[in-house]
């Protein structure tokens, strides 16, 4: 049982800016996992947070706990204009994720954002939200990973053909992230480099989305264009740090050397996503049960 102190004691971590910022990634996935409205007051408290990495991951959260109480606070996020494109954009896939249609109007609405990552991300939710709707009552597929995603997998399963909507730049934005999410579920090589092409077209969105879901593959066959990517100073900021935690999931040692060749970086969300990278890689190659150990470490005797 987590008492309400335990809860504010891993919020204070969250919000503290004197905190390193691996420990408050920790607080985060450990708040989300606790859930409740303790969990999401503390997480929504820290949306004034200077970090867009940190404030990004917030929504991301958010959106996996899949509480309607949150809906309020994403909201703001969206329509605040001095937040990060990124940071408005996983608000605006957090509210998709919710799976509440009352929001349906507003996602349609921020549809024509003219900040584009913002835009394409209402419509991906607000296509997901109608998807819902359509297949209302139906039993949901459990696939082999536990998040909730913009977009429900194809139903194709011949990866060549995956492979062939996910390239095509021609074929719905929705279409082709279900290609995505279905290469995924299929796993293996083969799927790993179809995924890992996507890193070299689309749009930012797209190619944030493919660093992502390689993060979640895991398969050491996409490290090279993830690294690769990862070195290119002018791709957009949002795709070298999805590419950067990917690479600290996978936790391979060529992962190690990419991360640390940019653990120094100019752009400030490639640098702090290669600090938590690390930190992802050190759990992946450790012997620690759970990366989300705030409780564990809150209630760890003191020597």
């Amino acid at each position: 049982m987590v008492t309400e102190q335990e809860v504010e004691a891993i919020g204070q971590t969250l919000v503290d800016p004197q905190q390193p910022l691996q420990a408050r990634f920790r607080a985060l996935f450990t708040l989300r996992g606790l859930g409740g409205p303790g969990a999401i007051t503390w997480i929504s408290r820290a949306f004034d947070d200077d970090s867009a990495l940190l404030k990004h991951e917030l929504a991301y959260c958010l959106g996996q706990m899949q509480d309607s109480r949150a809906i309020p606070v994403l909201l703001d996020v969206l329509r605040d204009t001095r937040q990060e494109p990124m940071v408005r954009h996983e608000a605006g896939e957090a509210l998709g994720a919710i799976g509440n249609p009352d929001v349906l109007e507003v996602l349609k609405q921020y549809s024509n954002d003219p900040v584009i990552e913002v835009a394409e991300t209402c419509q991906l939710a607000a296509q997901r939200l109608e998807w819902l709707q359509q297949h209302r009552g139906e039993p949901a597929v459990a696939g082999p990973y536990l998040s909730v995603d913009p977009a429900p997998p194809a139903e194709e399963r011949d990866v060549g053909r995956l492979r062939g909507v996910l390239l095509d730049e021609a074929q719905p934005l929705f279409d082709r992230y279900r290609a995505m999410f279905a290469l995924r579920d299929a796993g293996g090589k083969e799927a790993a480099l179809a995924l890992a092409e996507g890193l070299h077209c689309g749009s930012a969105l797209f190619r944030h989305e493919i660093g992502y879901v390689l993060g979640q593959l895991q398969h050491e066959a996409a490290v090279p264009q993830l690294a690769a990517t990862l070195a290119q100073r002018a791709e957009n900021p949002m795709v070298r740090h999805e590419c950067a935690e990917a690479l600290g999931a996978i936790a391979r040692p060529a992962c190690l050397a990419a991360l640390r060749a940019h653990a120094a970086d100019p752009e400030r969300v490639v640098r702090e996503s290669c600090e938590v990278a690390l930190d992802m890689y050190e759990h992946e190659t450790g012997l620690a049960f759970q990366y989300a150990d705030g409780l564990e470490q809150l209630r760890a005797p003191r020597s």
